[in-house]
């Protein structure tokens, strides 16, 4: 008897089979009984009938509780009324065994459940149709991501998770003493690291956790997050468009050709993915916060008013990202920032010391940054005095300059958070979704 996923049920049309998995719903009347079993490569309706079972079978099935692991065979029946993820097949039962019942005090049993309680159970919540179908998307983009890199001449590093000094900013740095050598930090970043690797290897890329001791409870905010950094030699930020633009249409591709049934499942509008192809459009920040002023000119609210209100020289909020990007169909490029609000390492705009040669991408529909670039600073006496205005310790960044002191050449990269992407993509309300266990500043179980 042929063991096979449920995933693979279609492969294997008026055949009978076995699957193994875990009961998800159950339900019936009379002389049927419906259960929907999930396997890990997805869920399929299995039927029983009590004219093909002996009582005691039958009897089991109607009683068996949610979440007891079993193995099912019977016979493979295309039934487009399916329920089940890929739909359109079910199986017929023959045989059935019990491998453990569950107790019958399931916590995350089939009923509405508010958001504080599913996170305390999120080791039973993963189990949910909605949450394999975006960690589904998940392994697909961070497949896709590897895919694209490693197929245009990036060279996977990996990068320090403990080091000496902030990167992106002294203030949301996790804190460790580090035996008698005094303070490590967690990891913000891998680029500065990357761009050591860059002069040996050309193009590379990390890929890894990085941490934000950020006080923030927006749906865009984790405290531990996946991050990929690509850093480029020769890469001017021209040029660094061109890669992102080029590596996000890859990966939206992916998910579309590999996970549209999930998609489906979780009511995405796919229509909208389906735009994502490059080249994005591209504003310059002067140009946004022009656009961003007169929205709120014309908007009604007063509410809203005050939430778009912004002046040259301020970063955008979350609701400047939302309106700026319902402007477009596709992720939008923002490039040239003011320096004050990005780290140290940007290269300043020709003759704008004021503004720095940065650019985010932002995504569509309201999920906002889901790319933050620049090309970096080349000149090594001017990134000295650029470490001294953020008060950074010319110690620890002696190796970081060196960098700049021997063969020193223009450079960029940028790096994209995972769980901002995978949101976006699955059209979820909440970053906390997008990864298996969420870190945010109130939650570190489980």
């Amino acid at each position: 008897m042929a063991l096979v996923k449920i995933s693979d049920l279609s492969k294997h049309e008026d055949k009978e089979v076995t699957i193994q998995g875990w009961v998800y719903k159950r339900t019936g009347k009379g002389k049927l009984s419906f259960l929907l079993i999930r396997d890990g490569s997805g869920f399929a309706q299995c039927v029983a009938f009590k004219g093909d079972l002996d009582e005691e079978t039958f009897d089991e099935i109607k009683r068996i509780p949610q979440e007891s692991s079993v193995v099912i065979t019977g016979t493979v029946r295309k039934d487009e009324r399916a329920p089940g993820l890929p739909g359109g097949y079910e199986l017929g039962i023959s045989a059935f065994s019990v491998v453990q019942a569950a107790q019958d005090d399931y916590p995350m049993a089939l009923k509405e459940h508010g958001v504080d309680f599913a996170l305390d159970n999120r080791h039973l919540w993963l189990r949910m149709p909605s949450q394999w179908a975006i960690l589904r998307v998940r392994a697909t983009v961070v497949s896709a991501i590897r895919e694209w890199l490693d197929d245009n001449g990036f060279t996977l590093m990996d990068t320090p998770i403990l080091t000496p000094a902030a990167a992106e900013g002294t203030t949301t740095l996790f804190e460790t003493e580090y035996f008698d050598e005094g303070k490590a930090y967690l990891a913000q970043t891998g680029q500065l690291y990357n761009e050591a690797n860059i002069f040996s290897f050309g193009k590379v890329y990390c890929f890894g956790p990085t941490f934000r001791a950020e006080k923030s409870k927006t749906r865009r905010h984790l405290t531990e997050f996946w991050m990929v950094e690509p850093e480029a030699a020769f890469v001017d930020l021209e040029e660094l468009m061109e890669i992102e633009e080029q590596f996000v249409s890859h990966i939206v591709k992916r998910v579309l050709e590999k996970n549209r049934p999930e998609l489906e499942s979780l009511g995405r509008d796919i229509s909208a993915l389906e735009k994502i192809q490059a080249p994005f459009p591209r504003i310059s920040y002067d140009d946004a916060v022009a656009k961003i002023k007169e929205l709120q000119a014309a908007t009604e609210d007063p509410e809203e008013a005050a939430f778009l209100e912004i002046e040259w020289g301020m970063d955008f909020g979350g609701r400047h990202e939302t309106v700026l990007t319902q402007q477009f169909d596709k992720p939008v490029f923002v490039y040239g920032y003011p320096t004050e609000v990005k780290a140290f390492y940007m290269e300043p705009w020709p003759d704008r010391p004021e503004v720095c040669k940065s650019v985010d991408l932002l995504a569509p529909e309201g999920y906002g940054e889901i790319i933050g670039g620049s090309e970096r600073m080349s000149d090594p006496d001017l990134l000295l005095s650029r470490i001294h205005e953020h008060g950074l310790p010319e110690e620890a960044f002696k190796w970081y300059l060196d960098l700049r002191r021997y063969g020193s050449v223009p450079h960029s990269g940028f790096g994209m958070g995972v769980e901002r992407t995978v949101a976006w993509l699955c059209g979820t309300e909440h970053i906390r979704e997008a990864i298996p266990f969420p870190r945010t500043i109130k939650r570190v179980y489980p």
